[in-house]
C-alpha cells in the first residue's frame, strides 16, 4: 500500500484563488460600463421650490434694461427668472427658446452671473434680448440663495414671488411647451 505521493500535492488543480482576481476585474468592468451607459443624474434640484424668493436688489448690468428686485416678482403675474451668463455656451443655445417664450407673452427676468457689462451687451446683441430686466450677480449670492447650481437655469415664479418650478440646463425647443404649462400652473 502506498501513501499519497508528495509530488502530487504540489500539482493541485488551480482553485478559487486563481479565478478571484478575474471575477473582481469583470465585476469592476461591468460597474464602469453601466455607469457610462446610464450615468446617474448630476442635477441638483433647488430646495427653494415652493418657497418665496429671498429678498434681493440687483444693480442693472445691461445698458437698456433696469436691475432686478424681489418686488418685481410680486405683481400678481407669473414669470420666468433665467440665471445666465455671457460666457455660458448653453445660454447662447437656449436664446432662441427664450425669444420664443417672450414672443408668446412670457415675461422673463434675468440674473447675469459673474459677468461684465461689455461682455453681456455683446452677448445680447449676438443672441437677442428677451429680458424685461437684468440684474448683476457678481458674486453668485442670489444664484446660490435661490438654489441654482449652474447656468443656465430657469425658474417659474408665481405672482406672489414663490418659486414653483426649476428647469436645470438650457431650454430645448421641445421643452418650450413644458415651460408654458408650468407658467400656466403657477398662475392658477
Amino acid at each position: 500500500m502506498t501513501g499519497p505521493d508528495p509530488a502530487s500535492d504540489t500539482k493541485r488543480k488551480p482553485g478559487l484563488w486563481l479565478w478571484l482576481p478575474l471575477g473582481l476585474f469583470v465585476a469592476f468592468f461591468a460597474l464602469v460600463f453601466i455607469g457610462l451607459v446610464r450615468p446617474a443624474s448630476r442635477d441638483i434640484a433647488s430646495q427653494m421650490i415652493g418657497k418665496p424668493l429671498p429678498e434681493f436688489s440687483l444693480q442693472p448690468i445691461a445698458q437698456d434694461r433696469p436691475g432686478l428686485t424681489r418686488a418685481d416678482f410680486t405683481t400678481g403675474k407669473p414669470r420666468l427668472l433665467n440665471v445666465f451668463a455671457s460666457w455660458c455656451i448653453p445660454c447662447a443655445v437656449e436664446a432662441p427658446q427664450l425669444a420664443e417664450l417672450a414672443r408668446q407673452g412670457v415675461e422673463i427676468e434675468g440674473v447675469a452671473i459673474r459677468d461684465r457689462p461689455e461682455d453681456l451687451d455683446a452677448f445680447l446683441k449676438q443672441n437677442g434680448n428677451p429680458y424685461k430686466a437684468i440684474g448683476s450677480d457678481p458674486t453668485s449670492s442670489i444664484q446660490l440663495a435661490i438654489g441654482s447650481a449652474g447656468v443656465p437655469e430657469t425658474f417659474v415664479i408665481d405672482g406672489k414671488g414663490v418659486i414653483r418650478y426649476q428647469h436645470i440646463g438650457d431650454i430645448q425647443p421641445d421643452q418650450v411647451g413644458l415651460i408654458l404649462d408650468k407658467l400656466k400652473e403657477a398662475g392658477q
